[in-house]
């Protein structure tokens, strides 16, 4: 039987070594941005930690506060970040620093792009069923209660939006102040944001009549059909 060359045996095949800067960029995503939570919010630090693990969750943090200061992409010195992070150095495939790399693609926060690349999720996404049953009993209570909280808040903001929308909308037919705050008392808003969104939309009014007269100061005077002669010589 013909040996394995040495060069070829299982023992001595070894991984390519590890880029010494990874090019890190941002990874666009509408609707994990949308709904998603900043790596550096309270969300992520109660939820996703646990599923992540504190390495991986603190290096997402900083490469979220690189890319704030560095949209368009930066240059990631591993062996420095990792010692930053309190992970010793990054040599070796399954040194801490790499391992939290990896993590961050077995949870499709990040992709790799080609050997020296690596694409970031901005936000993370909301947790799934499956990764909230890995968590403690009173985490995923937490979580519930949580989401609870957020869409009452959606529904006040919503409320709000529709408010000022209403408000803007008297104002443009030429109602006051004291008017509009009547009509959303009259259309069951609470009287805080009632008062709150009759503010809000007086201002807008006003706002968009100064940019309306200004346009029409800066528009030639267009008589029957056609505009005003130039002066001669211009």
């Amino acid at each position: 039987m013909t040996p394995v060359p040495a060069a070829l045996a299982p023992s001595d095949r070894t991984h390519p070594p590890a880029p010494d800067h990874l090019h890190v960029e941002a990874w666009a995503d509408p609707v994990v941005d949308r709904v998603g939570h900043d790596p550096r919010s309270a969300y992520v630090e109660r939820f996703w930690l646990g599923v992540l693990g504190p390495s991986t969750t603190l290096l997402m943090r900083r490469l979220a506060t690189e890319l704030d200061a560095q949209p368009t992409g930066f240059d990631l010195d591993l062996a420095e970040t990792s010692r930053s992070l309190g992970l010793g150095g990054n040599k070796g495939r399954h040194s801490a620093f790499l391992r939290a790399i990896d993590r961050t693609t077995t949870f499709r926060l990040a992709r790799r792009a080609g050997r020296d690349g690596l694409q970031v999720r901005r936000h993370l996404p909301p947790l799934t069923l499956a990764q909230l049953k890995r968590l403690p009993t009173t985490v995923q209570d937490a979580h519930d209660e949580w989401n609870r909280a957020e869409l009452a808040r959606r529904d006040v903001v919503a409320a709000r939006d529709r408010a000022r929308r209403l408000a803007l909308s008297l104002f443009g037919m030429g109602c006051d102040l004291d008017d509009v705050e009547r009509e959303l008392h009259r259309w069951r808003y609470h009287p805080a944001m009632a008062s709150a969104a009759a503010t809000w939309a007086r201002d807008r009014h006003l706002v968009d009549q100064r940019a309306a007269g200004r346009a029409a100061a800066s528009t030639p005077e267009v008589v029957d059909g056609r505009p005003p002669a130039q002066p001669a010589g211009s």
